[in-house]
């Protein structure tokens, strides 16, 4: 069964685990589950994802009950009506915050504006050793996307020279290797946490939050956040 964190007439959230597709894709044809039809199945009733997850990404994930709502929220995440925040651990000490201002190419080739704020919620290094080190840096940041790009806090992450441990293939392949070989953690350590918005009918403001799923809380605790 699937969580879920919402629900009215209009919408439904699920904290989405990690490693479930929102939808039926032809880049991932090994997956037989799909957020999309076990949630129709658990409600007994046709959903419409408002948005999107990653594969590899928790958290919140929307869905609207009725084309009217689906159309509605799909204008809103359009217009930036919607606050989205998530949790993600970073290779290395992470500065304390500021915005991540780098335009993202699509599969066309086409150039997009990408924008994401972020600050630094708590650094750690733990005796975790790492080549010639003994211990290893990780961070753990607050990121709130002002666009929607594909992959956008992956690359961002990266761009800056802080990528999401788990992250393939924009991360850290040592790093990755280490913590599935090491701790058979395979999970990418990036949670949609918060969700906020004027809800499109009712008005009144909506405010979801998502607990992290146990691969991440686990990862926690061996870093020592």
């Amino acid at each position: 069964m699937l969580e879920i964190l919402y629900q009215d007439a209009y919408f439904v959230a699920i904290n989405k685990p990690h490693g479930l597709l929102v939808h039926r894709s032809s880049i991932a044809r090994d997956a037989s589950e799909f957020a999309l039809q076990l949630l129709r199945d658990q409600l007994q009733q046709t959903v419409y994802p408002a948005h999107r997850l990653d594969r590899k990404t928790a958290g919140i994930l929307l869905f609207s009950l009725s084309k009217e709502a689906d159309q509605a929220m799909q204008q809103a995440f359009q217009n930036r009506l919607v606050d989205k925040k998530y949790l993600a651990v970073l290779r290395g000490y992470a500065p304390d915050g500021g915005e991540i201002d780098y335009a993202l190419r699509k599969e066309n080739g086409t150039l997009q504006d990408a924008l994401t704020h972020y600050k630094t919620l708590q650094r750690v290094e733990p005796a975790i050793p790492q080549g010639q080190f003994s211990t290893s840096r990780y961070s753990l940041v607050e990121a709130n996307p002002i666009t929607g790009r594909m992959h956008q806090l992956r690359k961002h992450f990266a761009h800056i020279f802080h990528p999401i441990i788990g992250d393939r293939p924009h991360g850290c392949n040592k790093q990755n290797k280490f913590w599935k070989d090491t701790y058979a953690m395979d999970s990418m350590l990036l949670h949609a946490s918060e969700l906020t918005f004027k809800h499109p009918f009712t008005g009144e403001t909506v405010a979801i939050k998502a607990g992290f799923q146990p691969e991440f809380l686990r990862s926690l605790a061996i870093m020592g956040f």
